[in-house]
């Protein structure tokens, strides 16, 4: 098996004069869960439903689980679940009548197993109780949770949410948080687009990050945080031996002001530098440090404000 779940290169969508994606090279690790993270309107639904088949790229190219996209798509899809803004139910049937609906248009799912797999597709997103309720009465909350249930239906090498926590309570986020978690430890790779920072940092191991059409990073988590760009704030009687310190340590823009001694601190290690300070006979009595946060990074990446409750 490839070790990219799914892949792109170029990846392009023009619409008229509008460019929504511009050139994106996508690279998802098999197993991973991977944040598809960027403000409404950056692009993030408009790539996968290129990566589905859903519409034709104008340039580039895609793979999916191995296959080329859109040329070999239908080869792809049956080892996919996905849920796209939003799931798309009929109102007037109850959860489990529309996902007995969706199952029987499946023409991979087998009738004699169909019963077992949408009650525990319910009982996994928590509607078990609320099955035999009508869609078009359920809240926002509870028509995402059935719409994750529909793409549950099978099992999948891949599964693809978009904005999935979206109308959720805290319990329901955090329900679908470990979810996707108990997903990912069993083997599926998962895509999750979204715009909540917050959420991003807590269910994934690798995200890329989207502004105005374009990939602007793309990495682990971790790597992405020991990019950031941060700072280190030292308050103590030996400043000038501190100074020594931080330039073996290969610290830059180092500033001493009296007992202050400030420096960047892009891929510091915070424990081993106090560690070489107290070894060198530097009195520390305070060693803060700022950035190293997701949030730092998008900003500094995207200048833009991401919603990150």
């Amino acid at each position: 098996m490839s070790d990219l779940a799914v892949s792109s290169s170029g990846l392009t969508k023009r619409f008229g004069r509008q460019t929504a994606v511009d050139g994106i090279d996508l690279a998802v690790p098999t197993g991973a869960v991977y944040g598809f993270l960027g403000p409404n309107g950056s692009g993030k639904t408009t790539t996968i439903r290129m990566l589905l088949g859903l519409i034709a790229p104008t340039e580039g190219s895609a793979t999916l689980l191995g296959h080329p996209v859109p040329g070999q798509v239908q080869a792809a899809l049956p080892r996919v679940g996905a849920m796209i803004e939003g799931p798309a139910m009929h109102g007037h049937l109850s959860g489990r009548s529309n996902l007995h609906r969706l199952d029987s248009a499946d023409r991979t799912a087998n009738p004699a197993t169909r019963r077992q797999r949408i009650g525990e597709a319910l009982e996994r997103v928590g509607l078990s109780a609320a099955a035999g309720k009508k869609f078009k009465a359920y809240s926002m909350g509870m028509r995402q949770r059935l719409g994750i249930a529909a793409a549950l239906m099978q099992p999948h090498d891949l599964l693809v949410l978009d904005e999935p926590t979206n109308g959720l309570d805290p319990q329901g986020t955090r329900e679908v948080r470990h979810l996707v978690s108990s997903l990912a430890h069993d083997g599926t790779t998962v895509l999750v687009s979204s715009h909540l920072l917050h959420e991003v940092e807590q269910m994934c191991t690798h995200i890329g990050v989207m502004s105005h059409g374009r990939l602007v990073a793309q990495d682990s988590l971790e790597g992405l945080k020991t990019d950031a760009t941060g700072q280190v704030l030292l308050v103590t009687a030996d400043p000038e031996a501190a100074h020594q310190v931080f330039t073996s340590a290969g610290l830059t823009g180092i500033q001493v002001d009296g007992h202050e001694v400030r420096a960047d601190a892009t891929g510091v290690v915070p424990e081993k530098l106090v560690a070489e300070l107290v070894e060198a006979g530097v009195r520390v009595r305070s060693f803060t440090t700022t950035g190293h946060r997701l949030e730092d990074v998008f900003v500094n990446l995207t200048g833009e404000g991401f919603d990150v409750d």
